[in-house]
């Protein structure tokens, strides 16, 4: 990584797991990094727990969930940063129980994707005005399971038809790759001098990895579970390279090289059709800023 003194990061879901792991290098590497969680005192304890680093924190509160703390969080971030260097769509939650979002969205896309996609929107003019600025948005191997079909926007909720947890979060996955790539086309289109890139951590034992595995399951599975998948440390690195690689470039995607992208180093790897299918992402992007009030680009 290089040195990144000087830079301004902000990291969602920067609190704990991927996030937590993605903050920690960033801070040793010299930048400044604004980490948000829905919970600031934990989040506080989190970064402090790191101890004394090069690169200097702070904590603002962010509710994916709810588009007025995004909102908040935003403007935060505008009253206090002149600039914005990098921004790391990393939060997420999965496969969770059928639910919706303070604005009525299914739970899983309105977190992982609507909350991100209004977030970006409202802090895009510092990142426009940042030369060589990235966003860079995680999303996951479950994308493949992904179906995006937003003629329908009760479909876009994910809530219409039945709902499947896994479904959903698949479906969320997605998203956060349409949106990736979208914005890459929009930041070309109109001469912006940023990047957007993706990534995906493989399979991490993390909080977020344990809702793989079946609730009665857990006790006997997770010592198991943790042997097997990378640590949270190792599946940040995809993150930490769309982030801070020199040589990428916009609308790439990076993930663990091996054992079918689980684990490894991480390797600019190919998402599945669907997600680069520039009239869907065209589609969603335009269903965002309608659902969200957040236009941009």
């Amino acid at each position: 990584m290089p040195d990144l003194q000087g830079k301004v990061a902000v990291v969602t879901g920067g609190n704990a797991g991927l996030g937590l792991s993605t903050v920690h290098q960033l801070l040793a590497h010299g930048a400044h990094v604004v980490a948000s969680s829905r919970d600031v005192e934990r989040g506080r304890g989190a970064i402090d727990s790191l101890g004394p680093q090069p690169g200097t924190a702070e904590v603002l509160r962010l509710d994916l969930a709810d588009l007025a703390s995004v909102r908040e969080c935003a403007q935060q971030v505008r009253d206090r940063h002149p600039k914005l260097d990098l921004l790391i769509n990393n939060a997420g939650i999965m496969m969770v129980p059928a639910g919706t979002t303070t604005d009525d969205f299914e739970m899983q896309i309105g977190t992982n994707h609507f909350g991100h996609f209004a977030l970006t929107g409202l802090l895009i003019d510092l990142i426009t005005a940042t030369p060589g600025a990235r966003v860079v948005s995680v999303s996951s191997l479950a994308h493949r399971s992904g179906r995006i079909h937003v003629g329908n926007v009760d479909t876009v909720h994910g809530l219409a038809r039945g709902y499947s947890k896994n479904k959903a979060y698949g479906n969320s996955k997605l998203a956060n790759l349409l949106f990736a790539y979208e914005l890459q086309r929009r930041f070309a289109a109109h001469d912006v001098d940023a990047i957007s890139v993706a990534a995906h951590p493989g399979v991490s034992s993390t909080g977020l990895g344990e809702h793989l595995i079946p609730e009665r399951l857990r006790p006997a599975v997770r010592p198991v579970f943790g042997l097997l998948n990378q640590a949270p440390d190792a599946g940040a690195l995809p993150t930490l390279r769309a982030a801070t690689d020199p040589n990428a470039w916009g609308g790439q995607y990076f993930g663990p090289g091996s054992l079918g992208e689980t684990r490894g180093a991480p390797v600019v790897v190919a998402s599945n059709d669907a997600s680069y299918n520039a009239a869907t992402a065209a589609r969603l992007w335009e269903s965002s800023q309608r659902l969200t009030g957040v236009t941009y680009l």
